[in-house]
Protein backbone atom coordinates (compact mmCIF):
# COMPACT_ATOMS: atom_id res chain seq x y z
CA UNK A 1 0.00 0.00 0.00
CA UNK A 2 1.47 3.40 -0.96
CA UNK A 3 2.78 5.49 1.91
CA UNK A 4 1.98 9.16 2.48
CA UNK A 5 5.43 10.04 1.22
CA UNK A 6 4.86 8.10 -2.00
CA UNK A 7 1.55 9.91 -2.50
CA UNK A 8 3.31 13.24 -2.00
CA UNK A 9 6.05 12.35 -4.49
CA UNK A 10 3.52 11.23 -7.10
CA UNK A 11 1.45 14.36 -6.58
CA UNK A 12 4.54 16.53 -6.93
CA UNK A 13 5.64 14.70 -10.08
CA UNK A 14 2.16 15.23 -11.51
CA UNK A 15 2.34 18.95 -10.74
CA UNK A 16 5.78 19.26 -12.36
CA UNK A 17 4.49 17.40 -15.40
CA UNK A 18 1.58 19.81 -15.61
CA UNK A 19 3.92 22.81 -15.33
CA UNK A 20 6.10 21.47 -18.12
CA UNK A 21 3.02 20.85 -20.24
CA UNK A 22 1.76 24.40 -19.74
CA UNK A 23 5.16 25.86 -20.60
CA UNK A 24 5.29 23.72 -23.74
CA UNK A 25 1.79 24.86 -24.70
CA UNK A 26 2.73 28.51 -24.19
CA UNK A 27 5.88 28.03 -26.24
CA UNK A 28 3.97 26.44 -29.10
CA UNK A 29 1.53 29.35 -29.18
CA UNK A 30 4.39 31.88 -29.10
CA UNK A 31 6.23 30.13 -31.94
CA UNK A 32 3.05 30.09 -34.02
CA UNK A 33 2.45 33.76 -33.26
CA UNK A 34 5.92 34.65 -34.55
CA UNK A 35 5.41 32.62 -37.72
CA UNK A 36 1.92 34.03 -38.35
CA UNK A 37 3.02 37.60 -37.67
CA UNK A 38 5.84 37.29 -40.21
CA UNK A 39 3.52 35.67 -42.76
CA UNK A 40 1.04 38.49 -42.26
CA UNK A 41 3.86 41.01 -42.65
CA UNK A 42 5.28 39.61 -45.88
CA UNK A 43 1.84 39.13 -47.44
CA UNK A 44 0.24 42.28 -46.10
CA UNK A 45 -2.47 40.06 -44.58
CA UNK A 46 -4.28 42.28 -42.08
CA UNK A 47 -6.81 39.55 -41.23
CA UNK A 48 -4.04 37.19 -40.11
CA UNK A 49 -2.39 40.05 -38.23
CA UNK A 50 -5.61 40.62 -36.27
CA UNK A 51 -5.76 36.92 -35.46
CA UNK A 52 -2.23 37.08 -34.04
CA UNK A 53 -3.24 39.99 -31.82
CA UNK A 54 -6.41 38.25 -30.67
CA UNK A 55 -4.69 34.94 -29.89
CA UNK A 56 -2.22 36.66 -27.58
CA UNK A 57 -4.90 36.44 -24.89
CA UNK A 58 -4.48 32.66 -24.85
CA UNK A 59 -0.79 33.00 -23.98
CA UNK A 60 -1.66 35.43 -21.18
CA UNK A 61 -4.24 33.00 -19.80
CA UNK A 62 -1.76 30.11 -19.67
CA UNK A 63 0.80 32.32 -17.94
CA UNK A 64 -1.75 33.04 -15.22
CA UNK A 65 -2.39 29.30 -14.88
CA UNK A 66 1.35 28.63 -14.53
CA UNK A 67 1.56 31.26 -11.79
CA UNK A 68 -1.33 29.71 -9.84
CA UNK A 69 0.08 26.19 -10.14
CA UNK A 70 3.64 27.22 -9.23
CA UNK A 71 2.46 29.07 -6.12
CA UNK A 72 0.33 26.08 -5.11
CA UNK A 73 3.25 23.68 -5.56
CA UNK A 74 5.55 25.83 -3.45
CA UNK A 75 2.92 26.27 -0.73
CA UNK A 76 1.71 22.67 -0.53
CA UNK A 77 4.75 20.58 -1.54
CA UNK A 78 7.55 22.72 -0.07
CA UNK A 79 10.01 21.59 -2.79
CA UNK A 80 13.72 21.72 -2.07
CA UNK A 81 16.92 22.13 -4.12
CA UNK A 82 16.51 20.73 -7.67
CA UNK A 83 12.72 20.61 -7.43
CA UNK A 84 12.43 24.18 -6.18
CA UNK A 85 14.72 25.43 -8.93
CA UNK A 86 12.53 23.81 -11.56
CA UNK A 87 9.33 25.32 -10.17
CA UNK A 88 10.87 28.79 -9.94
CA UNK A 89 12.31 28.42 -13.45
CA UNK A 90 8.88 27.50 -14.81
CA UNK A 91 7.40 30.58 -13.16
CA UNK A 92 10.04 32.87 -14.67
CA UNK A 93 10.02 31.19 -18.07
CA UNK A 94 6.25 31.65 -18.36
CA UNK A 95 6.70 35.40 -17.89
CA UNK A 96 9.39 35.49 -20.59
CA UNK A 97 7.25 33.55 -23.07
CA UNK A 98 4.43 36.00 -22.43
CA UNK A 99 6.79 38.80 -23.45
CA UNK A 100 7.79 36.87 -26.58
CA UNK A 101 4.10 36.66 -27.47
CA UNK A 102 3.86 40.41 -26.99
CA UNK A 103 6.71 40.96 -29.45
CA UNK A 104 4.91 38.82 -32.04
CA UNK A 105 1.76 40.86 -31.41
CA UNK A 106 3.74 44.08 -31.87
CA UNK A 107 4.99 42.84 -35.23
CA UNK A 108 1.42 42.05 -36.26
CA UNK A 109 0.31 45.55 -35.28
CA UNK A 110 2.71 47.04 -37.85
CA UNK A 111 1.36 45.05 -40.79
CA UNK A 112 -1.05 47.79 -42.00
CA UNK A 113 1.78 50.35 -42.04
CA UNK A 114 4.16 48.39 -44.31
CA UNK A 115 3.83 48.14 -48.08
CA UNK A 116 4.16 44.64 -49.55
CA UNK A 117 3.71 45.31 -53.28
CA UNK A 118 6.21 44.92 -56.09
CA UNK A 119 8.11 48.01 -54.95
CA UNK A 120 8.38 46.93 -51.34
CA UNK A 121 11.53 47.59 -49.36
CA UNK A 122 14.06 44.81 -50.00
CA UNK A 123 14.78 44.23 -46.30
CA UNK A 124 11.24 42.91 -45.93
CA UNK A 125 12.31 39.77 -47.79
CA UNK A 126 15.21 39.24 -45.37
CA UNK A 127 13.33 39.57 -42.09
CA UNK A 128 11.64 36.12 -42.26
CA UNK A 129 15.05 34.42 -42.12
CA UNK A 130 15.86 36.36 -38.97
CA UNK A 131 12.47 35.35 -37.54
CA UNK A 132 13.26 31.68 -38.19
CA UNK A 133 16.53 31.97 -36.25
CA UNK A 134 14.79 33.60 -33.29
CA UNK A 135 11.83 31.19 -33.35
CA UNK A 136 14.16 28.16 -33.51
CA UNK A 137 15.92 29.47 -30.39
CA UNK A 138 12.57 29.65 -28.58
CA UNK A 139 11.63 26.11 -29.60
CA UNK A 140 15.01 24.62 -28.73
CA UNK A 141 15.30 26.32 -25.35
CA UNK A 142 11.87 25.07 -24.31
CA UNK A 143 12.85 21.56 -25.41
CA UNK A 144 15.96 21.99 -23.23
CA UNK A 145 13.75 22.96 -20.28
CA UNK A 146 11.56 19.88 -20.75
CA UNK A 147 14.68 17.65 -20.81
CA UNK A 148 16.62 19.60 -18.15
CA UNK A 149 19.39 19.74 -20.77
CA UNK A 150 22.09 22.19 -19.69
CA UNK A 151 24.21 21.59 -22.79
CA UNK A 152 21.32 22.47 -25.09
CA UNK A 153 20.74 25.64 -23.07
CA UNK A 154 24.36 26.68 -23.64
CA UNK A 155 23.94 26.05 -27.37
CA UNK A 156 20.93 28.39 -27.49
CA UNK A 157 22.90 31.12 -25.73
CA UNK A 158 25.68 30.84 -28.27
CA UNK A 159 23.24 31.21 -31.18
CA UNK A 160 22.03 34.61 -29.97
CA UNK A 161 25.08 36.17 -31.63
CA UNK A 162 23.71 35.16 -35.07
CA UNK A 163 20.41 36.93 -34.37
CA UNK A 164 22.27 40.03 -33.18
CA UNK A 165 24.45 40.02 -36.32
CA UNK A 166 21.32 39.71 -38.45
CA UNK A 167 19.76 42.67 -36.68
CA UNK A 168 22.86 44.84 -37.06
CA UNK A 169 23.07 44.04 -40.76
CA UNK A 170 19.38 44.80 -41.38
CA UNK A 171 19.60 47.98 -39.34
CA UNK A 172 22.48 49.29 -41.49
CA UNK A 173 20.63 48.40 -44.70
CA UNK A 174 17.45 50.13 -43.55
CA UNK A 175 19.31 53.19 -42.32
CA UNK A 176 21.04 53.59 -45.68
CA UNK A 177 17.79 53.06 -47.57
CA UNK A 178 15.99 55.62 -45.43
CA UNK A 179 18.73 58.20 -46.04
CA UNK A 180 18.54 57.65 -49.79
CA UNK A 181 14.72 57.56 -49.89
CA UNK A 182 13.37 60.12 -47.41
CA UNK A 183 9.77 59.45 -48.43
CA UNK A 184 10.04 55.94 -46.95
CA UNK A 185 11.13 57.07 -43.47
CA UNK A 186 7.87 56.13 -41.77
CA UNK A 187 7.68 52.68 -43.35
CA UNK A 188 11.35 51.94 -42.78
CA UNK A 189 10.97 52.94 -39.12
CA UNK A 190 8.27 50.29 -38.74
CA UNK A 191 10.55 47.69 -40.31
CA UNK A 192 13.29 48.69 -37.88
CA UNK A 193 10.89 48.06 -35.01
CA UNK A 194 10.05 44.64 -36.47
CA UNK A 195 13.74 43.76 -36.64
CA UNK A 196 14.23 44.99 -33.08
CA UNK A 197 11.31 42.88 -31.86
CA UNK A 198 12.91 39.80 -33.43
CA UNK A 199 16.25 40.67 -31.84
CA UNK A 200 14.52 40.93 -28.47
CA UNK A 201 12.89 37.54 -28.97
CA UNK A 202 16.39 36.10 -29.38
CA UNK A 203 17.48 37.89 -26.20
CA UNK A 204 14.54 36.45 -24.28
CA UNK A 205 15.29 32.94 -25.55
CA UNK A 206 18.80 33.45 -24.19
CA UNK A 207 17.37 34.53 -20.84
CA UNK A 208 15.32 31.35 -20.72
CA UNK A 209 18.43 29.32 -21.58
CA UNK A 210 20.21 30.81 -18.57
CA UNK A 211 17.25 29.83 -16.36
CA UNK A 212 17.26 26.31 -17.78
CA UNK A 213 20.97 25.97 -17.11
CA UNK A 214 20.52 27.09 -13.51
CA UNK A 215 17.51 24.81 -12.96
CA UNK A 216 19.46 21.84 -14.30
CA UNK A 217 22.80 22.46 -12.58
CA UNK A 218 22.28 24.81 -9.65
CA UNK A 219 24.91 27.11 -11.15
CA UNK A 220 24.62 30.36 -13.06
CA UNK A 221 25.89 30.22 -16.61
CA UNK A 222 28.35 33.06 -15.95
CA UNK A 223 29.95 30.90 -13.24
CA UNK A 224 30.57 28.18 -15.80
CA UNK A 225 32.17 30.64 -18.21
CA UNK A 226 34.45 31.96 -15.45
CA UNK A 227 35.47 28.43 -14.50
CA UNK A 228 36.38 27.65 -18.10
CA UNK A 229 38.62 30.73 -18.17
CA UNK A 230 40.12 29.78 -14.84
CA UNK A 231 38.90 32.98 -13.16
CA UNK A 232 35.91 31.60 -11.29
CA UNK A 233 35.66 30.63 -7.62
CA UNK A 234 36.77 27.17 -6.62
CA UNK A 235 33.49 26.39 -4.90
CA UNK A 236 30.00 26.38 -6.43
CA UNK A 237 26.98 28.15 -5.03
CA UNK A 238 23.94 25.95 -5.26
CA UNK A 239 20.34 26.54 -4.28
Amino acid sequence: MPTGHEHTVKAFDADIGQLRGLISQMGGLAEQAIADAMTALTRGDETLARQVRDKDKAIDAIEAEVERLAVRVIALRAPMADDLREVVAALKIAAVIERIGDYAKNIAKRVPMIHTGADRIEALSILPAMAVLASDMVRDVLDAFARRDAAAAIDVCQRDRAVDDFYNSIFRVLLTFMAENPKTISEVAHLMFVAKNLERIGDHATNVAEMVYFAATGRYLADRENDIMGDGPQGETRL
